[in-house]
């Protein structure tokens, strides 16, 4: 039968996928500014050539899992940035309104996060990439998140969209700590259950 975190098939636990979160604050906690902006963060000088990891991380996962707000983000873009799989996670936005050229490439759905984690399970992804600030907080309160890398840019914003909202309590382990002469910092924690 199935179970919260597993499907049972010919007696093995299937787990769900493992969740990880690669994510840019300000160094006040801000993913956002208060209009949703992230000039703040793509303005900022980084060596040529430096994605601090996010190339290899992105190797590492199945599928990609963000918030609708990310995802109009990212959609006025030049480019589609992704050749993975992306969910989005939206309540008002449909697979129909997709532009045509994210059609097949993106799924949007209004499903939980257990639920979406049990498709993409089915669908054969051990791990998921999930971004987006609300969608992370509601993933860490339903206990799904495993990992969570958190790189801190030199900037503060005062004021903006935080990255832990309402995410509940939690423990967590200090894996790897890195810096960069440009003044980023990244942590990398494992969310202990």
């Amino acid at each position: 039968g199935r179970q919260r975190d597993g499907l049972r098939l010919r007696g093995v636990a299937m787990p769900l996928p493992e969740v990880h979160v690669f994510i840019a604050t300000s160094l006040d906690g801000f993913i956002a500014d208060p209009d949703g902006g992230i000039d703040w963060l793509t303005a900022l000088p980084v060596p040529e050539g430096e994605d601090h990891g996010y190339g290899a991380f992105l190797a590492g996962v199945g599928a990609l899992v963000m918030g609708a707000g990310t995802f109009r983000t990212v959609a006025a873009f030049a480019e589609w940035p992704y050749a993975l799989p992306v969910t989005v996670m939206a309540r008002h936005l449909r697979n129909e309104e997709l532009p045509v050229a994210l059609r097949g490439r993106v799924t949007v759905t209004a499903a939980p996060p257990v639920q979406v984690l049990e498709e993409l399970r089915a669908a054969g992804v051990r791990r998921v990439y999930v971004d987006g600030g609300r969608l992370v907080s509601s993933f860490l309160r339903e206990g799904l998140v495993t990992r969570l890398v958190l790189t801190r840019v030199p900037v503060l914003l005062g004021a903006g969209r935080p990255l832990f909202g309402e995410a509940g309590r939690h423990a967590l382990r200090l894996v790897e700590a890195r810096h960069w002469a440009h003044g980023f910092v990244q942590e990398t924690w494992a969310v202990l259950r």
